[in-house]
């Protein structure tokens, strides 16, 4: 695919900029990648856009930004051209575009539809089960959240194939793959260049408070989903059903999992509300916004449905959570969410790019 679209034409021109002046190398892994090439196509720029982790240090560092008639916003610029490449790589890609642009809108009516969606499920069906199935039957749950958990995966993996094809991605051997996984699992790229953190929220003031607000939900996302995952085989494998006492797999990791989530989304909203709109994607605010809220709201509630585990609450809770969590999965290849997937993506095909180039 060649540079034919404007935002495409634009991060190309200011990465040729950056690659003349080289003064940002040691900020992240974006520079000493744009530092190995000489001229970009599309699928170079659409690596370093989703190898960029919008920390934003490059910009307030920057001598060209304006008034500069270089008018350079690196950041902006690739968060534009990251977005973009999300809806063209996205399946069906109709429903990306209406995501992305009326994210707010979307989010909210799928929240608000699904939990009236199972507010009717449990108020016409017979009390049956302990804790949550007297609620909701384990079987339509799983009727319900199988195919919502396999079709946005099938949808996920169309996109990375289309991504994986666009950047030139080869082979993956094990040795990428831990690389990829060392580097997304601490987040140095947000750690700044001499690890003191980044300026997303401040131009004069370096935190890791983003990169630890990240680190809380991506723990708190892998232990609520351990939970999930291991009441299921407590289920199917050992005949142990719901609900689980305190000192039980899926409590010992759900309850901090939740805690985790809970906090890490409302830091990351904390640290949103403070930052500079125009250094992102300035489109698509509301929808990052809403894709976090989508995230607390999903541990809160799983939070204080345990919390009243017993009481006239828990129909309600129980379909506030389920419609958070089922609109969560829903939007996942259509929401900021889908930025884990292509991250990792683009820090495995950049250790390729690195083995190939080691002597």
């Amino acid at each position: 695919m060649s540079l034919d679209t404007p935002i495409l034409t634009e991060a190309a021109r200011q990465v040729d900029i950056c690659n003349a002046c080289r003064y940002c190398e040691g900020y992240c892994s974006v520079f000493p990648a744009m530092f190995k090439e000489r001229t970009f196509a599309s699928g170079d720029i659409t690596q370093l856009a989703n190898l960029c982790h919008n920390c934003r240090g490059c910009y307030y560092a920057c001598q060209y930004v304006e008034p500069h008639e270089f008018a350079l916003n690196l950041p902006a610029a690739l968060a534009e051209a990251r977005q973009e490449s999300w809806e063209r790589f996205a399946w069906p890609r109709a429903a990306a575009r209406v995501f992305h642009r009326s994210g707010v809108a979307l989010a909210g009516a799928l929240v608000v539809g699904i939990a009236l969606l199972f507010w009717a499920a449990a108020a016409l069906q017979p009390a049956s089960g302990k804790g949550f199935y007297a609620v909701l039957s384990h079987t339509a749950m799983v009727a319900i959240f199988l195919p919502a958990f396999l079709l946005p995966l099938t949808a996920i993996g169309i996109g990375l194939t289309r991504y994986w094809a666009e950047v030139g991605g080869t082979r993956v051997t094990l040795a990428h793959l831990l690389e990829a996984g060392r580097s997304a699992a601490s987040m140095r790229n947000l750690a700044g260049g001499q690890g003191q953190g980044c300026n997303f929220e401040d131009e004069d003031r370096f935190s890791n408070a983003r990169r630890h607000a990240h680190q809380a939900v991506m723990w708190g996302f892998l232990l609520c989903f351990a939970s999930t995952s291991s009441g299921t085989v407590l289920h199917y494998v050992f005949d142990m059903h719901a609900p689980y006492p305190l000192f039980s797999l899926p409590k010992l990791f759900g309850v901090p999992g939740g805690v985790l989530l809970t906090a890490g989304a409302t830091g990351l909203i904390w640290l949103k509300l403070r930052a500079d709109r125009g250094l992102g994607a300035p489109a698509v605010w509301g929808a990052e916004m809403i894709f976090v809220l989508l995230l607390g709201l999903t541990g809160f509630s799983g939070l204080a449905l345990y919390a009243f585990t017993g009481t006239d609450a828990v129909p309600a809770l129980l379909a506030i959570h389920l419609g958070a969590v089922l609109a969560l999965f829903l939007s996942t290849p259509y929401s900021k969410m889908a930025h884990g997937f292509y991250r990792v993506a683009a820090l495995i095909r950049d250790a390729q790019i690195k083995d190939r180039q080691t002597p």
